[in-house]
């Protein structure tokens, strides 16, 4: 494992034209530190030094988006009720996000990241990885452009990344990780295996806390011993995951990094103030949200054949349901109706948050035109309801989400003093 924490761009071209290793490195993946927290912090100046929670007020039962490192070494992460958040560190600055600005830095990181490579594959606003096997002749080995990708984005964005290099891209993601913030970690080909095998065992893609305490429970706490480990016996933690799990702690990842993403899943998921019992209200929250996933699916010209409900009690148990549609769409009064029968089949308890979810998108033009389950029948009925939900899009467009309403969404006028009924004499 290499060391170096930055690599000037003076030395770009110091190993270009050397011949193609089958071993050589080639895979970067680079992931901005505390990245919204980062933007917010550069962008005011005041914030600098401070602790920075970008996320929900802790009053209104929000959640942690990023976290300053200032704030982290209070205990506080990502992901973290914004109640416990503030517990560790009370004074803590919480700021709303700002999605329209993360996204701006984010096109402007990914563009550097494309100026080395065509071979760049976002996981997210924050984090990318890269193929820069086609790029030595140009701007040298994969360690060059690393050190170089880390310098444009500190000097042209005054932002930081930390960047991991090696052959595979579960590799070179661990090692992004490892020497945060403003982290430069080079795998080695041969010091693959004496790299990762210390590791504890959660590190490896796939094992949450609850695997890693079983996994610890029976001697395998580390990556190199669950390498070792006979499969039978991961199989009773791991189930069929055991194959691939150690796989990986070989160092084994054949995936290529794909330039060409395309969204996986898209959904909407709301945390309330107050926990929810009223049937009516919850109905109408799952309505909302039903309706404003397939407006967004629509805007991105993708449709979606399984339908995820989620759930999450006031005692933070969650619970999904799902089903499959026999046919793709964005049409939301479908989402709503799916969602609405999977609705029957959760408890009635007290609800903290609800979610949902359209997965197995396609593009919209190469979705199979079958039938789909509860739409109705006619098909000039339901090409009427695509152009109304199209219409109404326009209409959001132009004149705001609010501008059209479900009725059940609009609450009934309070009557005047003079117009209430008067008891009858």
């Amino acid at each position: 494992m290499l060391g170096p924490d930055r690599l000037g761009g003076r030395v770009l071209h110091e190993l270009s034209g050397s011949h193609m290793d089958p071993r050589a490195l080639r895979i970067l993946h680079v992931d901005m530190d505390a990245f919204y927290a980062s933007v917010e912090q550069r962008d005011r100046p005041e914030l600098r030094g401070k602790p920075v929670i970008v996320g929900g007020p802790p009053e209104k039962r929000g959640v942690v988006c990023a976290a300053s490192y200032e704030v982290r070494a209070y205990g506080v992460r990502s992901a973290m009720p914004s109640a416990r958040a503030m517990r560790l560190c009370p004074h803590a600055i919480f700021l709303p996000p700002d999605f329209a600005r993360y996204t701006a830095a984010s096109r402007a990181v990914m563009a550097i990241l494309r100026s080395y490579t065509p071979l760049v594959e976002p996981l997210s606003l924050d984090e990318a990885f890269l193929d820069v096997a086609g790029s030595r002749r140009l701007f040298g080995a994969a360690e060059v452009i690393a050190g170089a990708i880390k310098c444009r984005i500190r000097e042209e964005l005054a932002l930081v990344a930390s960047v991991g290099v090696a052959r595979t891209k579960f590799l070179a993601k661990i090692a992004s990780d490892h020497r945060k913030p403003d982290g430069l970690c080079i795998v080695a080909a041969e010091d693959e295996l004496g790299f990762l095998h210390p590791l504890p065992v959660e590190r490896l893609f796939g094992i949450g806390p609850k695997s890693a305490e079983r996994l610890r429970a029976i001697g395998y706490a580390t990556i190199g011993a669950l390498a070792s480990a006979p499969r039978e016996h991961l199989q009773r933690v791991l189930g069929s995951f055991a194959a691939q799990a150690q796989e990986l702690a070989w160092a084994r990842d054949p995936r290529p990094v794909v330039a060409e993403r395309r969204e996986l899943s898209h959904g909407k998921e709301r945390t309330f103030e107050r926990d929810l019992v009223a049937p009516e209200e919850l109905e109408r929250r799952l309505l909302y949200l039903s309706r404003e996933v397939g407006f967004e699916l629509l805007e991105k010209g993708l449709v979606g054949r399984t339908v995820v409900l989620k759930v999450r009690f006031a005692d933070f148990r969650t619970i999904t349901r799902s089903h499959t549609l026999d046919r793709a769409t964005a049409a939301g009064d479908a989402i709503w109706t799916t969602v609405r029968e999977l609705w029957t089949e959760v408890p009635r308890q007290p609800v903290r948050l609800l979610g949902v979810t359209m997965k197995n998108l396609s593009d919209e033009l190469e979705a199979p035109a079958q039938a789909e389950l509860f739409a109705v029948q006619d098909e000039e009925a339901r090409a009427a309801r695509e152009r109304l939900q199209r219409a109404e899009l326009e209409i959001r467009r132009r004149f705001g989400a609010d501008a059209l309403r479900p009725l059940r969404f609009v609450p009934p006028p309070r009557p005047a003093e003079d117009d209430r009924a008067a008891p009858e004499g």
